[in-house]
């Protein structure tokens, strides 16, 4: 296929498991792009060194994101990778597509760009890996007449993504897939034209499995959760019990803040309401005879991300309990609030989190107009956040 070899390369295409060096090999039959693309990469791992610098802004007509600039800090050796840019599509809810609006995207990349793909990246876009800077604009356009548009990029909002929520999973607290839609829109000068001091990541998890990793992996996590207690079908227990399940170690052991109590002689099921923390362990295990509460809606949990200026964070609540309703207002307003923060207190690429942690979640607090609740502190008098004046003590 080529006249060059990539021993580094062929490596990793051994063993059982896909590999994306056999897909760039498929796209290089087609395009020079893709086939110097292997070449590069194989030199990458020669020189122990990545050879992409960075390439600067470069976009469409009215968007500020969407597009990452890519280039090859050696344009002479691989000409057809001086640029290589990455346009990023934002996805539909939950990642459904239709065959066709697919076949529409891979028609119209194939043509104006490498055929190289990724569905999907981390923040949830659809992302189509490099092309030339003329051809940005007639992609958008493009894209835009099949009905779709460009995802976030940049100090921006990045495009909001969910779980699959109630479209295949009995869990959901709240409707993840219209909550994500109905955000996406609303959002869209934030989406589309960087004006924060970093980017700002929204995930929508159903329940706290958190299938979307939200917690870990978005400023702004929404779990879904309920204000209530479980709900137990006692009969669906003595079924669980009856076909040898061991629901005492394996369920109520387990249970975080033992809120389970098991009646071997009765084979029933109970829950101290107070003591349970939400965490879906022994809906898990036993989802015939365990549910969610009937009063649903979700948690809101802020600042988690990966390493960059500080570590890695996971998201802390700041909501424990909002209901997910109508047209999200309350949502919406919350959002608005920590933005308008944040853009006034935030350094350049200092995410939410990291402003929070200088700043301290007290001043935060207060100046966000979130009251301080309990669910905040992980152990009392030991969370470095949450402080209050000596005034309200007294």
């Amino acid at each position: 296929m080529t006249d060059k070899k990539t021993p580094q390369l062929d490596e990793l295409e051994n063993g059982k498991w896909p590999s994306f060096v056999t897909e760039i090999k498929k796209a290089a039959v087609k395009n020079e792009a893709s086939k110097e693309l292997l070449h590069l990469l194989e030199k990458s791992y020669v020189d122990k060194r990545g050879h992409w610098k960075h390439g600067g802004i470069v976009g469409v007509k009215g968007y500020g994101g969407g597009v990452i600039g890519r280039y090859s800090d050696v344009p002479e050796e691989f000409p057809h990778l001086a640029a290589f840019h990455t346009v990023r599509i934002n996805a539909p809810s939950a990642w459904f597509y239709k065959t066709d609006s697919l076949r529409k995207i891979c028609d119209i990349w194939e043509k104006r760009g490498s055929g190289l793909m990724n569905f999907h990246g981390a923040t949830g876009d659809a992302i189509l890996l490099g092309t030339v800077t003329d051809e940005l604009q007639p992609i958008f356009d493009e894209l835009s007449e099949a009905g779709f548009d460009l995802g976030g990029s940049g100090s921006d909002l990045r495009s909001p993504s969910c779980c699959v929520g109630p479209a295949r999973c009995e869990h959901a607290c709240y409707d993840t897939l219209d909550a994500c839609y109905n955000i996406t829109n609303e959002f869209q000068d934030e989406l589309h034209r960087p004006m924060w001091p970093y980017k700002f990541k929204i995930k929508f998890s159903g329940c706290a499995n958190d299938c979307a990793a939200a917690i870990a992996r978005s400023d702004c996590a929404v779990i879904g959760t309920w204000r209530d207690t479980i709900v137990i079908n006692q009969e669906e227990v003595k079924t669980y019990a009856d076909n040898g399940m061991d629901i005492q170690a394996e369920v109520c052991d387990l249970c975080p803040t033992h809120a389970l109590k098991f009646d071997h002689n009765k084979k029933e099921l109970a829950v101290i309401s107070e003591d349970c923390s939400r965490c879906m362990h022994c809906i898990n295990e036993m989802p015939k005879a365990i549910f969610p509460g009937k009063e649903r809606g979700a948690s809101i949990l802020l600042g988690g991300k990966s390493t960059i200026v500080q570590s890695a964070f996971m998201g802390w609540v700041i909501v424990p309990f909002i209901k997910l309703e109508g047209d999200y207002e309350e949502l919406k307003d919350l959002l608005r609030r920590i933005w308008e923060w944040w853009d006034e207190n935030g350094k350049t690429r200092e995410r939410i989190g990291e402003t929070i942690y200088r700043i301290g979640m007290s001043k935060f607090l207060s100046e966000v107009g979130i009251p301080a609740v309990p669910q905040m502190v992980f152990r009392p008098r030991s969370n470095p956040y949450v402080f209050w004046p000596e005034e309200e003590l007294k």
